[in-house]
């Protein structure tokens, strides 16, 4: 398996390296938001670049997270996790998570 920790690291390093922002993380969250428009362009227009242009978004969102101390390796198997023992129902034809708002209501009722 990969390991995401060396990649942050080697993807910030590459930042400190090219003279890339390691400071700004309104710019970084920008420029990530940006490479996600350009690989959903690329699937759109069928470009045929689509895995170059996640592959962008995936190294936005690594550098993102050494800036901010995220270890996004651990949260990334965390949320797996959480996800896979969530419960989903349809209301009213909108998939919600019932587990959740279970939990939610009880605390109310508190």
């Amino acid at each position: 398996m990969i390991d995401l920790r060396d990649l942050q690291k080697q993807v910030y390093q590459n930042k400190l390296d090219k003279n890339f922002n390691v400071t700004d993380v309104s710019m970084e969250f920008a420029l990530t938001y940006g490479e996600l428009g350009e690989a959903y362009d690329a699937y759109w227009k069928k470009k045929g670049n689509i895995g170059e242009e996640i592959a962008d978004v995936m190294i936005y969102l690594l550098g993102l997270s050494e800036i901010l101390g995220v270890d996004l390796e651990k949260e990334l198997l965390d949320k797996i996790e959480m996800n896979k023992k969530r419960i989903y129902r349809k209301i009213d034809g909108v998939l919600t998570k019932v587990e959740e708002e279970k939990k939610e209501n009880e605390l109310k009722m508190e």
